[in-house]
């Protein structure tokens, strides 16, 4: 699936950063803007240390002060994969500046339950940042997800500003669109 915007909060104008070309921004930023405010997204559900790889177990009061991108992948998900290049440029290019990607492999496949086959594909893919294991679905269902993959943003302030389906690909308009709104979020003080 093409990437399909799905949501961008309009709580962004309360972020300090310019209300009125900050609006404007993100009224064309995502095709789809709800009336809703920012919300506190769930904490992580597996807070074991086996349930995670590259990484100890995070929080999010652990990672407030920092953006999150939150990936929900399976890795023989063809469009997660064909995400890869673009998480990659995205992880070099903006991770220097306080952005944190989080990768929440939940599965597609029965294949894709093995925590040992999500560890050696992690290898094989060279994923370097934290991913959470969730083969029981837990934080997929705390984020009402239902699509692979799908990007989640959480500010510095620690709420939920956004998020988006479908693949990513450097320089087309949905990548675009979502760098557009890290980089806003980047900007902002954390409260």
């Amino acid at each position: 699936m093409k990437a399909i915007s799905r949501t961008l909060l309009p709580g962004l104008c309360a972020l300090g950063l310019g209300a009125l070309s900050l609006c404007a921004l993100s009224l064309c930023t995502f095709a789809t803007v709800t009336s809703a405010a920012p919300r506190t997204p769930p904490e992580f559900t597996h807070p074991r240390a086996g349930d995670w790889i590259n990484s100890t177990p995070l929080t999010l009061a652990g990672l407030k002060g920092k953006v999150v991108l939150v990936e929900f992948w399976a890795f023989e998900c063809v469009n997660c994969l064909n995400s890869r290049a673009w998480l990659e440029a995205l992880a070099r290019d903006k991770c220097p500046s306080g952005l944190v990607i989080v990768g929440v492999h939940t599965p597609e496949l029965p294949e894709e339950r093995n925590p040992d086959a999500v560890r050696r594909a992690v290898g094989r893919l060279g994923i370097g940042h934290a991913v959470m294991l969730d083969s029981d679905y837990s934080y997929w269902n705390a984020l009402d997800n239902h699509y692979w993959p799908a990007f989640y943003l959480i500010g510095r302030d620690g709420l939920l500003y956004g998020s988006a389906v479908g693949e990513m690909h450097a320089g087309e308009e949905p990548a675009r669109r979502m760098e557009g709104v890290i980089d806003l979020l980047l900007r902002a003080k954390a409260t």
